[in-house]
């Protein structure tokens, strides 16, 4: 897992594909922007623009994706993360959906959360559980995720 913020990050120590997701988060004008899903790279790398209201953490699930990283990028308000090493003995609520690249588990041990504000951004790889859009209280944000097949990152390795 990754974590900084938008207006300071040293492009040089990511992989090219987030490297290429990071700058387009930078320079892109998400208000202009209806919610939605976008193409960048065919499904290969592409956007999800999300407007959300935020949620107490327990109605959200852990979750973790196989083939697909995260580059989760907060525009507009604030949440809470939270993310932990996928053990892989963490309990299923719901088994792995391969359309959508997701399962979810009933919890997860040793969870770390953290204060995001606008600008942060995490980046969060298959072998990380996480959940977002958690709140103490009702906040409206807006989110835009961007979806990179792992086989980006690894024809760079």
């Amino acid at each position: 897992m990754f974590f900084g913020h938008i207006s300071n990050y040293n492009p040089k120590q990511y992989p090219k594909a987030i490297q290429f997701a990071l700058e387009y988060l930078k320079n892109t004008d998400f208000d202009a922007m209806e919610a939605g899903v976008y193409e960048l790279k065919g499904r290969q790398i592409y956007v999800q623009v999300l407007d959300l209201n935020t949620k107490s953490k327990h109605e959200f699930q852990p979750e973790v994706h196989r083939n697909y990283l995260d580059v989760q990028y907060l525009h507009r308000g604030k949440e809470i993360m939270a993310a932990a090493v996928d053990t892989g003995t963490n309990p299923i609520a719901v088994e792995y959906n391969p359309e959508r690249d997701i399962q979810y588990y009933q919890s997860v041990a040793n969870e770390n959360k953290f204060r995001c504000v606008e600008g942060n951004f995490a980046v969060f790889f298959p072998e990380d559980c996480h959940r977002t859009a958690i709140f103490d209280g009702t906040e409206t944000i807006r989110k835009v995720v961007v979806k990179i097949a792992m086989s980006e990152i690894e024809e760079q390795l």
